[in-house]
Formats: C-alpha cells, structure tokens, sequence
C-alpha cells in the first residue's frame, strides 16, 4: 500500500512512483501535471537529476513505494514541487533510516528545509522497526547543520568533508 502524503504546515510531501521518476529522467516534467502538481522550470534541478536514477533503483526494489524511499517536496499554497527528500532505503538491521533533502534555490532560506525534514522524522517515528533517523551534511554546509540540529540530531562522528548526525526516534523532535 503507498504510503499517504505528508502534509505540513506549507507542504505536502509526495511520494515518488516509479512512473514519476523515469518519466522525469526522461525530461518529461509534464508528468507532474498529470498527477496533479505544479511543474517550475526550477525543478528537477541538477541535483535532483542526478539522484533520480537512485530513486529509481529503490522503487524498484520495492513493488510499490514504501515511504523508505524519495517524496517529492510540494508547496500547498500552489501545488509546485520545490524539492525533493526522503530516506535511502528501508531501515538497516539497526533500525536506522539516513534521511535527506534539497530545496530549490529560489526557495533557500524560507524555513522549507527543515519542515521537510521535521515532517519526514516525524512520519519515521511513526513507522515500525525504525529506532534511529541518521543524516551526514558537509561541514561547510552552515544552512544544513543548523536544520539538524534544530531537528534534535547529535553529531555522531564525521571526517574531513561530512558530518554524521544521529536521532533515537524516541527522542521528541521539536516544534516547528
């Protein structure tokens, strides 16, 4: 059963289908229309390009999507997708999910990145089996280590380029 989207107070998070992802892998952005949502010329950026070939290998691995995998970041006011987040994959055998997310440019500094992250730690907390959400950011990326730690997440380690986070679910996660 696909999972419901995840609504929060500005947006709705959108699971990725497998036809929504080759569709935009092969330039075809007017899938969005189909299934209701907003394209921009903004979106998929690079990044998003990029990582739709990874989103495509984890729905397939999956009969249908899980919620373990990418969702589409969608502004309510309008419906346009302005990003993409989720998870890489079903938990591992220590229950941890590696949770991520990207935000259009245009909408850099709004408060988006970390609503995406807080509604899709929240839905994990949800979910049986998941006993820890992890992430990794560059060290350099001062907007992305502020999102996790107003997230709750605790440096768990890193190396010269990242930085790796670690949250127990059963830690509360803060308001937004």
């Amino acid at each position: 059963m696909q999972p419901q989207n995840i609504q929060t107070d500005r947006l709705i998070l959108v699971p990725f289908t497998l036809a929504v992802a080759d569709a935009l892998l092969r330039g075809e952005v007017s899938i969005l229309r189909k299934v209701g949502l907003q394209p921009t010329p903004s979106w998929p950026d690079q990044e998003a390009i990029e990582t739709l070939p990874k989103i495509i290998r984890n729905l397939k691995l999956v009969q249908e999507p899980t919620g373990f995998e990418s969702w589409m970041v969608v502004r309510r006011s309008d419906k346009t997708v302005i990003g993409d987040a989720g998870f890489k994959g079903l938990p591992n055998a220590d229950g941890e999910v590696d949770i991520g997310y990207a935000i259009i440019e245009q909408e850099h500094q709004k408060g988006y990145g970390l609503e995406v992250a807080k509604g899709l730690a929240d839905w994990a907390c949800q979910q049986p089996g998941v006993k820890a959400i992890t992430a990794k950011c560059l060290r350099h990326n001062a907007p992305s280590v502020r999102i996790l730690k107003k997230l709750g997440m605790q440096e768990a380690g890193g190396d010269e380029q990242l930085i790796y986070w670690r949250m127990p679910t059963t830690a509360p996660t803060p308001q937004v």
